[in-house]
């Protein structure tokens, strides 16, 4: 069931949001070559304490973390780790959640690290370009896989795949809530988008094919052909007025 919030929850879910978006610019003046995924670990927990919110994703189904961290070939869900150094060259996909009063914020961006090719760029570019593509149609009146379809055409378009095995989410007192939002799939279908519905929409597209295996730590999701992937993710709220994106410091 796709529950509808309030004003007043969608408030409470911006502000959660609020906090992400804080947190993902902190750690993006962090990032450089030398500082390993755990320092970025740390400075967000230091973060959520500061701000007297909870993690979201830490216990959550086990995993140990406030953060993923997905290096390179990896989607997401990379655990950090005080062994995994960034260098010059790599990228990053930072995702993190809150909770603060009962609602959830979540978003994910990915960094450069150092200097990065024209090409590892262009992969940046077009992700984060196909999540707005995806939020453009994330209008009243609208049917949920227009969203989708938005996204992968413009991967696509890009000569690159988008993910399946992962998808966007339904967001407020749960941090996964119905509806679920593949990044991929023809237009037209599913439910109806009304105002009141918040979704996180997280575009992971790759380099080349979009199959992903799980390594044996049992969250750590790679490209099996290991080649590049990025994901950048929003969380926003359908309103009368159009899509409103709840994480960003600007929100």
């Amino acid at each position: 069931v796709i529950t509808l919030k309030s004003r007043y929850e969608i408030d409470k879910i911006r502000y959660s949001c609020g906090i992400v978006a804080e947190i993902l610019q902190h750690l993006g003046e962090m990032i450089a070559p030398g500082i390993t995924t755990m320092d970025l670990e740390q400075a967000a927990e230091e973060w959520i304490r500061k701000k007297k919110v909870k993690p979201a994703f830490k216990g959550y189904h086990g995993y140990p973390c406030c953060l993923c961290t997905s290096v390179n070939e990896e989607v997401v869900h990379g655990i950090p780790s005080a062994r995994r150094v960034l260098k010059s060259g790599d990228i990053v996909g930072v995702d993190v959640g809150v909770i603060h009063d009962g609602y959830y914020g979540d978003a994910a961006r990915t960094y450069a690290v150092g200097t990065i090719t024209a090409d590892v760029q262009r992969l940046l570019t077009v992700t984060e370009e196909s999540l707005y593509k995806g939020i453009e149609k994330a209008v009243s009146g609208n049917r949920l896989s227009d969203i989708s379809h938005a996204i992968q055409r413009h991967a696509e378009a890009g000569g690159y795949s988008a993910v399946r095995d992962f998808v966007g989410h339904g967001i407020g007192r749960g941090l996964h809530e119905e509806p679920q939002i593949p990044n991929y799939g023809p237009p037209g279908r599913g439910p109806k988008l009304k105002p009141g519905m918040v979704l996180a929409l997280e575009p992971m597209i790759n380099q080349g094919r979009y199959e992903v295996e799980v390594l044996d730590d049992g969250w750590t999701a790679v490209t099996v052909d290991r080649k590049l992937s990025a994901h950048f993710e929003h969380t926003i709220a359908i309103t009368d007025d159009g899509p409103s994106i709840l994480s960003r410091l600007d929100g």
